[in-house]
C-alpha cells in the first residue's frame, strides 16, 4: 500500500524524495521520468539513484511519478543494476515495461581472442571474392559468344533499337565531358613540355611529344577512365535497381533472356562508342595542345598540323583505335556484371556501384600497361 502523507521527508529533490519512516527507509520518485523531461540531467540523476541502490533495504516508490516512458525506465534500470529492487511499489502500466525490460535477452561480450591465422584468413576471404567474381564475367563471356552465334543465324532477332540507344548514351552524351578533359589535359601536357624543350632548344620536337604522347596513350586512357566513371556506373546502377524492383524477375518469368536484351546491346554500344569518343579525345587534346604551343612556342598552327602525320606513324591511331574498342567492351562486361550481382537493397546497389567503377579504371590501367608492353616496338619509328 502507498504510505500516508504523514511521513516527514528527510530529502527532497525535483525527481525523488527520501522518507524515514521508523526503521525504514523509502524514496518515492516524483515528476517526469521522460526523454524530454530528463534531457542532460539523465546522466547526474541516474548516478544519484546509483548511489541510493545500493542500499538493499530500500523501498522504491514509483506510484508518484506522473509520466515515464522507455527513456525512463532505462535510466532507473541501469541505475538499479539491471535487477528489481527487493521492495519495489509502482503502478501495472510501469510494471510492464519494466518486465519488458527484464525480459529482453542479455547481450554477452566475448573477450577478443588474438587470431595470427587472421590476415591468412583475409587473404583467403579476398582471393576467393576475386575467384568467384573472375568465373562471373568468364560465364558472361562465355553466354555472349553463344548469343552472337544466335543472332548471326537470326538476324531478325538482334536488337537494333537497345543498341542504338545504348550507342547515344554512351557515346553522344559523352562528347562534352571528354573533350572538356581533353582539352585541358592538352594545354597541361604541351605548355609542360614547351617550357623543358625550349632549355634545350628542340621546340619543333612538341609535335612528336604531343602526336605520340596523346593518341597512342592519353586519349584512349583518358577516353576509357571517363567512360568507366560516368557510362559504366550508369549500367551498374540501371541493372542494379532493375534487380531491386523485381524487374529482372519479371523478365525471367516472361522468358526474356537478361544477356540478349540487357548486357549484349551495352556491350555492343560502348564498343562501338568508344574508338569514337578516342577520335574525339584525341583530336580536341591536339587542339588543346596545338593552342597552348602556340602561344608558349609560337609554333604556327599552320606548321603543326602539317608535320602532325610525319612526326606520328598511322600505326599509333590503329593501336588507340584498338584499345579504345577492348576497354569498352571491357568496361561495360565488368558493369554488367556487378549490376546483376546487386542483391535487392540499396546498400548492396551502392556497393556494387562503386565496386564496378573501381574495378573497371583498375582493369583499364592494366590493359593500357599490357597494350604498352606487348605493342612496345609498333608505330615508335
Amino acid at each position: 500500500m502507498k504510505p500516508t502523507n504523514t511521513q516527514n521527508p528527510s530529502y527532497t529533490s525535483e525527481w525523488y524524495q527520501l522518507i524515514n519512516d521508523g526503521n525504514s527507509r523509502r524514496i518515492v520518485l516524483t515528476g517526469s521520468f521522460t526523454l524530454t523531461a530528463l534531457n542532460k540531467r539523465s546522466k547526474a540523476l541516474s548516478a544519484e539513484l546509483a548511489k541510493h541502490a545500493k542500499n538493499p533495504d530500500l523501498c522504491w516508490d514509483l506510484s508518484d511519478i506522473k509520466y515515464m516512458d522507455n527513456a525512463g525506465i532505462v535510466m532507473l534500470w541501469k541505475a538499479w543494476d539491471t535487477q528489481r529492487p527487493a521492495q519495489l511499489i509502482l503502478r501495472d502500466e510501469h510494471d510492464k515495461m519494466l518486465q519488458r525490460i527484464e525480459h529482453l535477452p542479455t547481450e554477452t561480450i566475448e573477450p577478443d581472442q588474438k587470431n595470427f591465422l587472421m590476415p591468412v584468413y583475409a587473404a583467403g576471404r579476398l582471393t576467393m571474392l576475386m575467384w568467384d567474381n573472375l568465373t562471373g564475367i568468364i560465364r558472361m563471356i562465355g553466354q555472349l559468344l553463344l548469343d552472337t552465334v544466335f543472332f548471326l543465324r537470326n538476324p531478325t532477332y538482334i536488337p537494333w533499337r537497345e543498341i542504338s540507344a545504348n550507342l547515344f548514351r554512351t557515346g553522344a552524351q559523352a562528347l562534352g565531358i571528354t573533350a572538356l578533359v581533353g582539352f585541358l589535359i592538352g594545354i597541361v601536357l604541351s605548355y609542360l613540355s614547351s617550357e623543358q624543350l625550349q632549355m634545350f632548344g628542340a621546340d619543333i620536337f612538341i609535335v612528336n611529344i604531343l602526336g605520340i604522347s596523346i593518341i597512342r596513350e592519353l586519349g584512349p586512357l583518358l577516353a576509357a577512365i571517363l567512360v568507366a566513371g560516368r557510362s559504366g556506373s550508369s549500367m551498374t546502377a540501371q541493372l542494379g535497381v532493375m534487380r531491386v524492383t523485381q524487374e529482372l524477375d519479371a523478365l525471367t518469368v516472361m522468358g526474356i533472356s537478361h544477356s540478349q536484351r540487357l548486357i549484349f546491346p551495352k556491350i555492343i554500344g560502348l564498343g562501338l562508342a568508344m574508338p569514337l569518343l578516342v577520335l574525339w579525345t584525341s583530336a580536341i587534346a591536339l587542339l588543346g595542345g596545338i593552342i597552348a604551343a602556340e602561344i608558349q612556342l609560337g609554333l604556327n598552327y599552320y606548321y603543326f598540323i602539317y608535320s602532325l602525320p610525319d612526326a606520328v606513324p598511322i600505326a599509333n591511331l590503329w593501336l588507340g583505335l584498338g584499345k579504345g574498342i577492348v576497354c569498352g567492351m571491357v568496361i561495360a562486361v565488368i558493369a554488367c556484371h556487378f549490376g546483376l550481382r546487386v542483391k535487392p537493397n540499396t546498400e548492396s546497389l551502392g556497393e556494387g556501384t562503386t565496386t564496378s567503377v573501381v574495378t573497371a579504371i583498375t582493369v583499364v590501367i592494366i590493359i593500357d600497361a599490357i597494350f604498352a608492353i606487348v605493342f612496345s616496338d609498333v608505330g615508335i619509328i
